[in-house]
């Protein structure tokens, strides 16, 4: 096939967003560690040497997809408490064990949201610009802002602080989840011939929820225990 250059900005918008949305698709496919470039090109049907006219590399690509899922998946998450509702009835407590579980069935539900968080610092901030980097935490920055906010709309005794803690602990723990979450073949093997080797098998909702539900309490209680400022 003939390579023909996007000579407009329209052009080269739309073959760059068709690079990214094959990607995405891929991900549905197989994991982020087996996405390759050379696959990629295939699929867009442009030679290497010639995708990267339009992306920087195929971690670029993926930090970008990345930034995409954390954007719709906070958008769902806003979607159950809007802005300038009121926070669900019940203690503390029970709406931080509501608010643990919602967190970890919606990233459950997102498993290549999952795969990208799990990938991130390790695969995806490599071999990427300065300018990539920049933009891309900038990016971060804004979706962790958000989440921020809805996790304040349940749990309103919550400081900027302890919803910022509340953030970093939920995609730290979906990160190292995740991966053992998803065992090779030969485990899932020794899991169903080995009763004691199963016991050790992650759920990866039931560990997230669990994790995020002690973190909120946790945070509730120091909040409670901090001394107030004297007037």
């Amino acid at each position: 096939m003939n390579f023909k250059r996007a000579r407009t900005d329209e052009q080269r918008a739309e073959r760059r967003r068709a690079i990214l949305a094959t990607a995405d698709e891929m991900l549905t496919e197989m994991p982020v560690a087996k996405l390759s470039f050379n696959e990629l090109s295939r699929r867009v049907c442009l030679a290497k040497a010639n995708i990267v006219r339009y992306v920087e590399s195929r971690e670029a690509v993926l930090l970008e997809l990345l930034d995409g899922h954390l954007r719709d998946w906070i958008a769902e998450l806003a979607g159950s408490a809007p802005a300038g509702s009121a926070p669900a009835e019940g203690t503390p407590r029970e709406r931080g064990d509501a608010l643990a579980a919602e967190l970890a069935e919606s990233l459950a539900r997102r498993p290549v949201l999952c795969d990208l968080i799990s990938s991130q610092a390790t695969v995806l901030e490599h071999n990427v610009s300065t300018e990539t980097a920049i933009e891309h935490k900038h990016a971060l920055f804004g979706a962790m802002e958000s989440l921020i906010a809805v996790i304040r709309r349940h749990l309103p005794e919550f400081g900027e602080r302890e919803a910022y803690d509340l953030v970093a602990t939920a995609i730290l723990v979906t990160a190292a989840a995740w991966p053992h979450s998803r065992p090779s073949e030969a485990m899932k093997a020794a899991y169903e011939r080995d009763p004691a080797v199963a016991a050790m098998r992650v759920d990866f909702t039931e560990l997230v929820g669990r994790t995020l539900a002690v973190t909120i309490s946790g945070l509730l209680a120091r909040e409670h225990d901090r001394p107030a400022i004297p007037g």
